[in-house]
């Protein structure tokens, strides 16, 4: 029996189908979820999300939230998420790029406010151009 996965983020629900496995990016890392997995309850961090049916893989980027795991369901509430094959590669590539500069530039003349705000929008780029297929050097 697969399980039945759904991603719903406040504006609209990106994911809602059966899969035979889920990766999903939990605060305490990557955490592995198959049919008969026990009930749990994670928090998620900015990541990206991974769903395999059959023997293919989708990525979806997440903007943290929690996930819920009962009965082979997986619920995933999210302040954001888009699915990698609808990301434009080159612009999340750009974005991405814009976000290591930014995050160079504060590291050197900002404020710590600047300074968390410029790293939680090169993660949030991250976790977007890794979903469309992008590899990132870490």
């Amino acid at each position: 029996m697969p399980l039945t996965v759904r991603v719903i983020a406040p504006d609209k629900t990106v994911w809602d189908s059966s899969a035979e496995e889920v990766i999903l990016p939990s605060t305490t890392g990557q955490l592995g979820i198959l049919t008969g997995h026990a009930p749990l309850l994670s928090a998620l961090d900015i990541g990206v999300m991974r769903v395999r049916t059959n023997k293919d893989w989708s990525s979806i980027a997440l903007m943290g939230g929690f996930a819920e795991v009962e009965n082979d369901e997986v619920i995933i509430l999210v302040n954001g998420a888009e699915r990698g094959d609808v990301i434009d590669r080159e612009k999340a590539r750009a974005a991405y790029s814009e976000a290591e500069t930014r995050l160079g530039q504060v590291r050197s003349s900002g404020s710590r406010q600047e300074l968390i705000q410029a790293e939680k929008a090169l993660r949030r780029a991250r976790a977007r151009f890794q979903a469309a297929g992008g590899m990132v050097q870490v």
